[in-house]
């Protein structure tokens, strides 16, 4: 019976999130409507979140931006971490130039805020966020290692996620494991207030 209720809670959150899951000795994990991909070899656990973002050419402009902020040895120290990581599509929402500046070397202060608003201490799966969700009537704030908070919600079947300026991202990809922690992909840069 467990076994049972175990496996519907999974089918559920996977529904939830409207992420496809294939379970081979490559894994590959696609959203259809963001036509985002990323795969990860069964030894992608053996990576720490970094090498697992590095190792994906949708994180290009994630990696960069943590690069220029000095956070590689942060995130690829022990943890555990959950890192909601916006895509390449998800920078490119943001105002022409802003990427630019943001990697300049005299707004590093700024850049860390912003990326350290899209880690999350602990290891936090798809299902454990959707249970936080339930569990608190339809939302559940949580704080980043900024010292800011987000609040995950579900709204047309979807986990997002709302910052601190009222700015929405949805959760694309869901469980991409790394050795130190979890990533989540969104679809739109969160901010800070």
């Amino acid at each position: 019976m467990k076994t049972k209720n175990l496996f519907t809670t999974f089918a559920l959150c996977a529904l939830l999130i409207g992420t496809a899951f294939a379970n081979n000795d490559n894994e590959k994990v696609t959203n259809e409507k963001e036509k985002t991909t990323v795969e990860a070899t069964t030894d992608s656990s053996k990576q720490t979140i970094v090498g697992v973002a590095a190792g994906n050419e949708n994180f290009s402009t994630l990696v960069a931006a943590v690069k220029a902020a000095g956070l590689v040895d942060t995130l690829n120290s022990e943890g555990p971490f959950t890192v909601f990581a916006p895509t390449n599509a998800a920078f490119d929402k943001l105002p022409e130039g802003t990427v630019g500046t943001l990697l300049k070397p005299e707004n590093k202060g700024t850049l860390t805020a912003v990326l350290t608003y899209h880690v999350v201490a602990g290891k936090f799966d798809a299902a454990a966020v959707v249970a936080a969700i339930k569990k608190n009537k339809g939302s559940f704030t949580v704080p980043t290692v900024q010292g800011g908070s987000l609040t995950a919600m579900i709204k047309d079947g979807n986990v997002v996620l709302k910052d601190a300026k009222g700015g929405m991202s949805t959760v694309v990809i869901t469980d991409v494991a790394a050795s130190n922690g979890i990533i989540h992909a969104i679809d739109s840069v969160v901010m800070p207030e």
